[in-house]
């Protein structure tokens, strides 16, 4: 059973609220002005404050501001006189959910309510469903709940303990990096290093000195001894980006360091034996330029011991909410600006979105989103998203298909599921008690048990 806090003075609304809400299930607390209420906030857990704007002595942006200390995602939302619309705007750009204008419908507010309760557990059950499947797999810096994460989450998993080669495919910016990464930090060779090297990046002739070394004198410009990035990632990992870009001469000095474990700077007369981990990544279909002669057969045959393919951002859009907390978090640490969240629009449009530039092109729009919030909520204002593309929605899948609903419903099953089984665990199939720790109505948890199929 949720519990609202409501910040009234005039007995009679505050009356009438408490009748209404407690027939829809509610657990009501009321205050008569901004300090009771600022009280009951830092004594007990509020799930959603109901606050009028104008109080006596503190307004209800105090009782607002109070309530973000106490808890940055708790939905708060003002009730305002019809001449005050302004300062109820104010108080949305300080984080308030949403507000009313006295005299409101009793139905539209409750559902306004149950909407900001929702809005609040989808936030929270991301930020759960992420810490799960970083405890699960081991995996801090892949994020994500869909079912095309998970699996090749548990593939990085099950190679990380290995020495197998591996060849990681994928659109760019899909995190072909991050997974190279997360193979490197689960195996045995973690405490040693991991050097990167995009192979699109560095010219032709510079690229093989800087995979393999040079010895001094070996070319114009060779004044001492360079050691390569082979030599650099001894006993760790070398991860080969954009691999599909490397010159066929080069290619042949790889397949000899894949062969033989041993590699040969440019000018040396003697091979350098090492024991290097080889992950690969491209975001070219390989097969295809073998067929045209780009790349060599074997090198590629060599590679494709182990692919993994990371999917497009548009392919699991339910792990959008989820990337984007995270990169929320990330950046507001990283300006040390307060916490924000993101308002249901802003969502909505970042789930409908094609993001052709994947989780980097999201990354990147949530940075500039946190730049120039100066509030607590993110709205779609602060993006800089192409109109037509948000129109043309991601694969056929548009608004009206119910896209953020789908999304909520699929980011909180996993975790709606293992809270309720445990609860259950925990009194022995005592639903009662079971609904009293969950904080939900009997009726509720009933509905729950039989919509996701428990076993009680």
């Amino acid at each position: 059973m949720e519990t609202i806090l409501i910040v009234e003075d005039k007995e009679s609304m505050a009356a009438m609220l408490r009748e209404t809400l407690e027939a829809e299930g509610f657990h009501i607390i009321a205050a008569k002005d901004a300090d009771r209420g600022m009280k009951c906030l830092r004594d007990g857990k509020i799930d959603l404050v109901l606050t009028d704007l104008k109080l006596p002595g503190k307004s209800g942006i105090d009782v607002l501001r109070a309530a973000k200390e106490v808890n940055r995602l708790v939905p708060v939302i003002v009730m305002t006189a019809y001449g005050s619309v302004e300062a109820a705007v104010a108080a949305m750009k300080e984080g308030a959910f949403d507000f009313v204008t006295k005299p409101f419908d009793t139905d539209h507010l409750v559902i306004l309510m149950k909407r900001a309760l929702e809005n609040q557990r989808l936030i929270t059950e991301n930020i759960l469903l992420k810490e799960e499947i970083s405890s699960k797999y081991g995996l801090p810096i892949i994020i994500g709940k869909s079912s095309l994460i998970s699996d090749v989450a548990q593939i990085v998993q099950k190679v990380a303990s290995t020495k197998t080669t591996v060849l990681i495919t994928g659109e760019s910016g899909t995190g072909k990096e991050l997974f190279a990464r997360a193979i490197h930090h689960l195996s045995n060779r973690k405490q040693y290093p991991f050097v990167p090297i995009n192979c699109a990046a560095i010219p032709r002739e510079l690229l093989e000195s800087e995979l393999f070394g040079h010895e001094k004198g070996s070319f114009t410009g060779a004044d001492s001894r360079k050691l390569g990035k082979f030599e650099l990632a001894d006993r760790g990992t070398i991860f080969l980006d954009e691999i599909g870009d490397m010159d066929l001469s080069i290619q042949a000095k790889l397949l000899r360091a894949i062969e033989e474990g041993e590699i040969e700077r440019v000018g040396a007369i003697s091979s350098i034996q090492l024991d290097v981990r080889i992950i690969a990544a491209s975001n070219k279909d390989l097969r295809t330029a073998v067929e045209e002669k780009k790349f060599r057969e074997d090198l590629f045959y060599r590679l494709h011991v182990f692919p993994i393919t990371v999917p497009p951002l548009r392919e699991r859009k339910e792990d959008i909410p989820l990337l984007a907390e995270y990169f929320i978090r990330k950046y507001c640490d990283e300006m040390k600006k307060p916490r924000k969240s993101l308002s249901e629009e802003a969502l909505k449009r970042l789930v409908e979105y094609r993001w052709k530039g994947n989780v980097r092109e999201l990354e990147n729009t949530i940075e500039r989103a946190v730049i120039l919030c100066d509030g607590e909520v993110i709205t779609p204002e602060h993006f800089a998203l192409s109109a037509e593309i948000v129109q043309g929605g991601c694969d056929g899948v548009t608004a009206a298909d119910g896209t953020l609903e789908a999304v909520a419903k699929q980011a909180l099953r996993t975790a709606e599921t293992k809270r309720i089984v445990s609860a259950l665990r925990e009194t022995r199939g005592n639903k009662s008690r079971a609904a009293e720790i969950l904080r939900v109505s009997y009726k509720t948890l009933l509905t729950k048990i039989k919509e996701y199929g428990i076993e009680s």
